[in-house]
């Protein structure tokens, strides 16, 4: 949201600099005077004009910005092998699980190894290998066009679908007929929306969207006042009407689902990124039905999960930081929320509702565990998994006894499991065919303690026989944020790292949901400083306990974690070998500014608020690059479409360390055009990337 024996360690003395010395003539770009006044505090933007990402003046620096770290990093001898590697391990067969969409109709997804899309294949049975169903490699050439987003309705008769191209977050809507195959002419242009659900007679469907952005200016402009719409099957959206707006609240978010039965629209609300939404709902077995108010405060996270008549269940975190699943009768407006099952030590992760019972997914100190519960709150069973990991799946409708499960960690391929419902029974359906042997690597969960004393764990990843010298390149990834847990999981591309003699760690920072709520609020807005907090001290445990040191550890995170490894390394700057941040939000000043970018003041604050600014300030990678200050090895990447973090971000925060390194390491920006924030990235153009930066790391931090 990565052939054994191939490389040989080769250990440099770790006391010094890996990288020798090399002068690097970096563009020269002009140093503006912008100064903005923020409650009484100048604060210098030099670089304000690189906003303007696609004027002459901004083309000829990307220009020679590409050119010298392409240049750096293909004279790196070792690159060719590590791509040639990395083709080797992404070049495996690859399924997703199965998706039941009606009788006789099943989808699943698979990736013959290279291909820049998976593939989508239509079955009548999960025996059934099926025929393809939509391939995107045939979108466009490159493979830069994604699907993004798919719908079908209850009786599979009907798909809708979102395309969005070179990685943007806005996607074209289109319906196909699910038996001819054929498009239909209803389409919805180009916008950041989602098709939320169908009516049960398949004449129509709601989704959540924007007023067109201007022409332009879709990389830039901020989107506000998202609306629910109703698009009636074989009308012009043009007709398309509003169902529900909140003229009151631009930074609302909406969105609308339907409940199995049919007989429910649920309307929720939320603002930000932070999970607590408001709830509203309508009967549909009632003409000219009003929409009613079920939640009306932005306290708590509310998610529907499906519906007894009148009676509905929730999974929340209201009066329960780690999560709970409550009912309640929505027509008799004098009962109270009734708990099904209890807040536990563990934090809650998701619920899914089939066989009439819950399957709860929870972490237990980050890796995944699943509990079965009868709609009367009654535990049934446990799930048992392979080991430590991260699991996902038990899709499906709620009358469906069979489901799946797909299990990977760090050190485990994924592996697909079909699960009976009614006996327990799991049993492997597919797993991933990754040449090399995972026998050879072992995981491990260590927790250490934080700058303030808080333990926090992190998953550790490396060849058996590991010697504790300090002598092992070791990467360190982080994000931290937005309510998000960093699990393990399976990255064909990290097996290389393992391979060359790496030590891969995961650390689970404050600011992510690894233990509910409480856990993010102590690393976002005013708390926010703990997150990088942790992030340096799982660094100088590292350290302390000798799996590497100082010159063979290099840090990497993308998008919140972009920015967690900026203000960490402008924190830390002696702590590190190498640094990789990667679509990072660099300027906490203007982030709001762009695009989605309002709604992250949830997370981070918002900087007219004096408190807010003072601590946002205190960290902002881009206004922290202190010159003089000698920086170790950076490499920051972009993409030229990422139309959730700007460009800009990378762009600025990449001129202001370039101009404040005081060292000879190399401090360079990639960016990848036709490209955006991650998602859709296309496999050639992946391995690509991986292959860069992982040469980058060789070098820096002294490996051969």
């Amino acid at each position: 949201m990565f052939k054994r024996a191939l490389f040989l360690l080769v250990i440099c003395a770790f006391l010094t600099s890996a990288v020798p010395a090399q002068k690097f003539d970096y563009p020269k770009p002009r140093r503006g005077d912008q100064v903005d006044n923020f409650h009484g505090t100048s604060v210098a933007d030099p670089y304000r004009w690189m906003e303007e990402t696609e004027t002459a003046e901004m083309k000829s620096w990307i220009e020679a910005e590409n050119k010298i770290t392409d240049a750096y990093i293909q004279a790196i001898p070792q690159r060719a092998k590590i791509k040639e590697r990395l083709t080797e391990l992404t070049n495996y067969e690859r399924f997703g699980a199965p998706a039941k969409i009606a009788d006789g109709f099943y989808i699943y997804t698979k990736n013959d190894g290279l291909q820049n899309q998976s593939v989508w294949y239509k079955a009548k049975s999960i025996d059934d290998p099926g025929t393809v169903f939509f391939d995107p490699n045939k979108l466009r050439a490159d493979g830069t066009a994604a699907l993004n987003g798919s719908n079908f309705t209850d009786d599979g008769k009907l798909w809708a679908y979102g395309v969005s191209e070179a990685g943007s977050d806005r996607t074209t809507w289109r319906v196909r007929n699910t038996v001819t195959g054929e498009d239909l002419p209803d389409t919805l242009a180009p916008n950041r929306q989602g098709v939320s659900a169908w009516l049960k007679d398949n004449s129509g469907f709601y989704y959540s969207s924007y007023a067109p952005v201007k022409k332009g200016e879709e990389l830039k402009q901020t989107t506000l006042f998202q609306k629910i719409y109703f698009h009636k099957l074989g009308t012009p959206q043009s007709e398309d009407y509003v169902v529900y707006e909140r003229p009151d609240n631009g930074e609302y978010f909406s969105n609308a689902e339907i409940s199995e039965d049919g007989n429910w629209l649920l309307i929720t609300v939320g603002k930000g990124t932070e999970r607590m939404n408001m709830v509203y709902f309508k009967n549909l077995t009632m003409e000219k039905a009003p929409i009613v108010p079920l939640v009306e405060n932005l306290e708590n996270s509310w998610n529907f999960l499906g519906n007894d008549g009148s009676t509905f269940y929730f999974e929340t975190d209201k009066d329960a930081p780690r999560g709970k699943v409550v009912l309640r009768n929505v027509l008799d407006r004098s009962l109270i929320w009734k708990d099904v099952v209890p807040q536990s030590a563990d934090t809650l992760n998701g619920v899914s509702f089939i066989n009439n019972q819950f399957v709860l997914n929870y972490l237990q100190d980050a890796s995944t565990a699943f509990k079965i519960y009868e709609t009367s709150g009654k535990f049934v069973r446990d799930v048992k998994l392979p080991g430590i990991g991260s699991a996902g799946g038990f899709g499906g409708k709620r009358t469906d006894t069979e489901t799946f499960y797909t299990y990977s960690s760090f050190n485990a391929p994924p592996t697909i499991y079909r699960y009976d419902m009614k006996t327990g029974e799991s049993k492997v359906f597919r797993k991933a065919g990754v040449k090399f042997d995972p026998t050879q690597y072992e995981v491990e969960r260590v927790f250490y303690p934080s700058k303030d004393g808080t333990k926090v764990p992190m998953f550790l990843t490396y060849k058996k026989g590991l010697k504790r010298d300090g002598s092992n390149p070791t990467l360190l990834y982080g994000y931290g944020g937005f309510n998000i847990s960093t699990t393990p999981g399976f990255s064909a591309s990290r097996v290389a790292w393992l391979e060359m003699g790496g030590v891969y760690a995961s650390a689970c920072l404050r600011g992510g949901a690894e233990y509910g709520k409480d856990w993010w609020k102590g690393g976002s807005r005013l708390n926010k400083q703990n997150t990088f907090d942790d992030f340096a001290w799982a660094a100088k445990w590292l350290i302390a306990n000798k799996y590497t040191s100082t010159p063979k550890l290099a840090i990497q995170g993308g998008s919140n974690g972009g920015l967690l490894v900026g203000a960490t390394l402008n924190q830390h700057p002696d702590l590190f070998g190498a640094a990789i941040p990667q679509v990072g939000v660099m300027d906490m000043i203007r982030f709001d500014k762009f695009t989605i970018g309002w709604a992250w003041r949830s997370d981070y604050g918002d900087p007219t608020n004096a408190e807010d600014f003072k601590v946002m300030y205190a960290y902002s990678p881009y206004h922290n690059a202190k010159p003089g200050t000698k920086y170790p090895p950076t490499l920051v990447t972009t993409a030229d479409h990422d139309d959730r973090v700007f460009p800009a971000h990378s762009f600025k925060y990449t001129a202001a360390m370039q101009h404040a390194q005081a060292g000879d390491a190399p401090v360079l920006i990639r960016i990848q055009t036709r490209g955006g924030h991650g998602a859709g990235l296309p496999t050639a153009l992946a391995i690509e990337q991986q292959a860069d930066i992982y040469a980058f790391l060789v070098k820096s931090l002294g490996m051969k």
